[in-house]
């Protein structure tokens, strides 16, 4: 069939309702199975003495020591990935450049490297016997088995996040509104600032949660740049996994449903986010 226009109209049947309902089902069951039904189990089992063990556990001097880590990486490689993912999206989007295609293929680079292999990396560079290991050691400086390690670790396998949530978006936005105000003589600062900004915000925001989700629960690369010393570069995964090898149950899911909880906290954030982005493109005057 074709439509008054010309064009081809394209049929589209609808599916029976028990289809419909039996895919919610399967939603719904996938959804209890891979989500709620962990977070009950860790629930029940920090709570399986009440709730004095619970608060002691994290309240552990070697707990506190772990979240302090975990916020104050957080809180480093958060801000850094925001500005490098930023720029990255910035010049993908909009601008054609020798070697485009080989920064979007390293933007996903730390998606295709297992977490535990990006660590090594850091160790074979900056270990006592890594390339700069010598040298780092002759000033006195230490990278791994330090803070300055564990940041670089996280930095690296969480760098993808915003800028790969931005570079769909402004790709699907395109050029124009940039090119009209460089016709109108905006520099490109004004031009970043008061185009593109306001249209990629909403986006920008939720990739920045999810980064900063995966930083503070990213295990295997900061496990081994660590060197797993109680107080000073155990971050809460890391912390989680020595109280769990030593029998410490009740801690280990204490502190597990604390991280949970940091990590729900973003996702609802994120879903807020979202929902205030789709709001405010629905408010939007049609152009």
């Amino acid at each position: 069939m074709r439509r008054p226009g010309g064009e081809p109209r394209v049929e589209v049947a609808a599916e029976a309702p028990w289809v419909r309902r039996l895919a919610i089902l399967l939603a719904v069951l996938v959804l209890g199975l891979l989500l709620l039904l962990p977070l009950l189990a860790v629930a029940t089992e920090a709570l399986r003495r009440g709730w004095t063990p619970v608060v002691a556990a994290i309240t552990d001097p070697d707990a506190l020591a772990a979240i302090r880590l975990t916020l104050l990486i957080a809180a480093i490689s958060v801000p850094v990935n925001t500005l490098g993912g930023l720029a990255a999206a910035w010049c993908i989007a909009k601008f054609d450049f020798p070697g485009r295609a080989l920064l979007l293929a390293l933007i996903e680079l730390p998606f295709s490297v297992s977490p535990v292999i990006s660590g090594l990396v850091w160790v074979l560079l900056f270990g006592a016997q890594g390339w700069l290991g010598p040298w780092l050691q002759e000033r006195d400086i230490q990278i791994v088995f330090a803070l300055p390690g564990l940041v670089l670790a996280t930095i690296f396998v969480t760098f993808p996040f915003v800028a790969r949530t931005l570079v769909p978006l402004m790709q699907e936005q395109g050029r124009s509104a940039e090119e009209a105000a460089a016709t109108l003589g905006a520099s490109g600062w004004q031009t970043f600032r008061r185009v593109t900004l306001p249209d990629i915000r909403w986006a920008l925001l939720s990739g920045v949660l999810l980064c900063n989700a995966r930083a503070m629960g990213e295990f295997g690369a900061v496990s081994v740049v660590s060197g797993h010393i109680r107080g000073e570069t155990n971050t809460m995964p890391l912390h989680i996994e020595i109280l769990y090898n030593e029998y410490q149950f009740v801690g280990a899911f204490a502190v597990a449903g604390l991280l949970a909880l940091l990590a729900l906290v973003t996702l609802a954030a994120k879903a807020l986010l979202e929902r205030s982005g789709d709001l405010a493109r629905l408010r939007r005057p049609p152009a």
